[in-house]
């Protein structure tokens, strides 16, 4: 019976095979799979609206409750999602189920869910791991298809890479480093003279979608360093959890977040969102995290990503109007640019930034080689040991995000197609694993770097420059791109290069605006031009 109704295709779910995948068998008809479908905003145009208002520097940032009143899904629609979710056999949950995150959690057999979205699920073999997969586009009754923006969870392939390195130099322990090129995390952040204090009264919280952390290092490692430990706090977000195993595994990721954010905001409550490694995992860790009424994080953290070119449309799109909401709280991002350099990983000969970093709301994080010598800098250049087999700061241009009015007239490249344009990173820090960070890992003395210890190094900055101002920054790019914070809050990176793409004075797509100059920086935040954060006539880079 329902077979003769119209079915229209959600737009930008299109999905490609896996390279490399080897198709095994269709999925079983009886196996249950949980799904997320996100929601459009009850807000319709003022939604759309919300974005340049947020990108003025004297916006004021809501509550989130307000946001949800004004901005989350409409109970009418969500009524309306039950009514087809019964047509078809599904469940809806309401554990997982918030109008604010805009997210309907529904599970049902596989055959129910290929009928109620015209799909074909199968199961697939990868050398990364087997996962249920499905080619071509999600498909809704026309009645519903203005309600539903994104339907995630169908497709469990893994989606992102954490953007750490290990260096292969031990760890000399965690006292005094005279003698080594590795540095404390406490110690970059003075060596990047941060301002003063601990992060007290903020939240910070880090995505992770895989690995674990024990309390037992976390415990010995700040002890190593005379610090208190933070609180830290496992949040499991679909299933996902805390399971930690061995130092090669995504441990890493996970002990160079918390130890890097920790050592610098000891006193921040740190709340790691541990999500399966699936578009639909990471969206609603995203999600949950942005809209966490109960830790309320006023900075996240974000270390995973992967080459926009693997995402669908309806991925960017959705994590990019998290990202948005972000924003209008008051929350400020922070994401890891990636460690492969300007082609992001992907050989087809073409430049590629990472995502989520190439996010408009998003602060991208790019990476340095930082020399240092009595909590002074000495040199540092862009990160780039690619030509000797090991990694680089990833940067360049988006395909997918047009170039916002903040990056007008700083020289960004011109995109490879019609409607990119927004230049990654924004912001850099020490990420070579030469000049790295000592970390403790599942009881191991390493060293790590990569631009996963950049965003986490960010992060801990806002939480003490939140502390400082005694409210949240929020979004922070429109306001770092002020001349008066661009020229004085930042150390400019005017060597080195990342493949395609060199350093240059001023923004650059290796290193965006340069490392932090925190006191600076918090004083140009806090100063009068800042505040209007209006453009000036200044001489800027001639476009590419």
């Amino acid at each position: 019976m329902t077979s003769a109704r119209k079915f229209n295709v959600i737009s930008g779910s299109e999905r490609q095979p896996v390279r490399g995948a080897r198709l095994i068998h269709n999925a079983h008809p009886d196996q249950v799979i949980e799904i997320s479908l996100r929601l459009r905003p009850k807000s319709g145009a003022k939604h759309r609206e919300l974005r340049s208002a947020i990108e003025n520097p004297n916006y004021k940032h809501m509550s989130r409750t307000d946001f949800e009143n004004a901005h989350g899904a409409d109970p009418a629609d969500l009524d309306q999602i039950k009514k087809f979710a019964q047509e078809y056999g599904l469940k809806v949950h309401e554990t997982g189920t918030e109008l604010a995150r805009r997210t309907v959690l529904l599970s049902g057999t596989a055959s129910n869910l290929e009928k109620a979205f015209h799909v074909e699920l199968k199961e697939y073999s990868h050398p990364k791991g087997n996962f249920r997969g499905r080619v071509g586009t999600i498909s809704v009754p026309a009645d519903y298809a203005d309600i539903v923006t994104g339907v995630f969870g169908l497709d469990n392939r893994p989606q992102a890479e954490p953007h750490f390195r290990r260096s292969p130099q031990p760890a000399a322990g965690f006292k005094a480093h005279t003698a080594t090129a590795s540095h404390d995390p406490n110690e970059v952040a003075q060596i990047y003279d941060y301002p003063p204090g601990d992060g007290t009264d903020q939240c910070i919280g880090i995505i992770e979608l895989g690995g674990g952390f024990q309390l037992d290092d976390l415990s010995n490692y700040f002890s190593s360093l005379n610090i208190n430990p933070p609180q830290v706090i496992s949040f499991s977000v679909d299933g996902g959890a805390n399971s930690p195993s061995t130092p090669d595994s995504a441990d890493g990721e996970v002990m160079l977040d918390i130890e890097v954010a920790g050592a610098i905001a000891p006193a921040a409550k740190i709340v790691v969102y541990f999500a399966p490694n699936t578009d639909r995992g990471f969206l609603d860790a995203i999600t949950t995290a942005v809209h966490d009424s109960a830790n309320q994080p006023s900075v996240i953290s974000i270390s995973w990503g992967a080459a926009e070119s693997q995402w669908t449309p309806q991925a960017l799109t959705n994590f990019d109007e998290a990202f948005q909401a972000a924003a209008a709280m008051g929350v400020t991002v922070c994401a890891a640019s990636g460690d492969n350099g300007s082609s992001d990983g992907v050989n087809d000969g073409s430049n590629h930034v990472d995502f989520p970093a190439s996010s408009s709301f998003a602060l991208g994080c790019g990476g340095t080689t930082l020399q240092a010598s009595n909590g002074q800098i000495v040199n540092e250049t862009v990160w780039d040991n690619l030509p000797a087999g090991g990694g680089a700061t990833g940067g360049g241009v988006s395909d997918s995000f047009p170039l916002p009015t903040w990056q007008d007239g700083l020289g960004v490249p011109q995109p490879s197609v019609q409607g990119g344009g927004r230049g990654v990173p924004d912001v850099s820090g020490d990420a070579d694993p030469a000049t790295g960070y000592n970390i403790l890992v599942d009881g191991q003395n390493l060293v790590f770097g990569g631009t996963s210890a950049v965003a986490p190094l960010w992060a801990a900055l806002v939480a003490r420059i939140n502390q400082q101002m005694g409210k949240p920054v929020g979004f922070l790019n429109p306001l770092i791109y002020a001349q008066a914070v661009e020229t004085s809050g930042f150390h400019d990176i005017t060597q080195g290069n990342n493949g395609s793409f060199s350093a240059a004075q001023g923004w650059d797509p290796c290193t965006g605006l340069g490392s932090p100059d925190g006191a600076r920086l918090l004083a140009a935040l806090t100063g009068k031009a800042a505040a209007g954060a209006e453009r000036s006539s200044r001489a800027r880079k001639p476009a590419a």
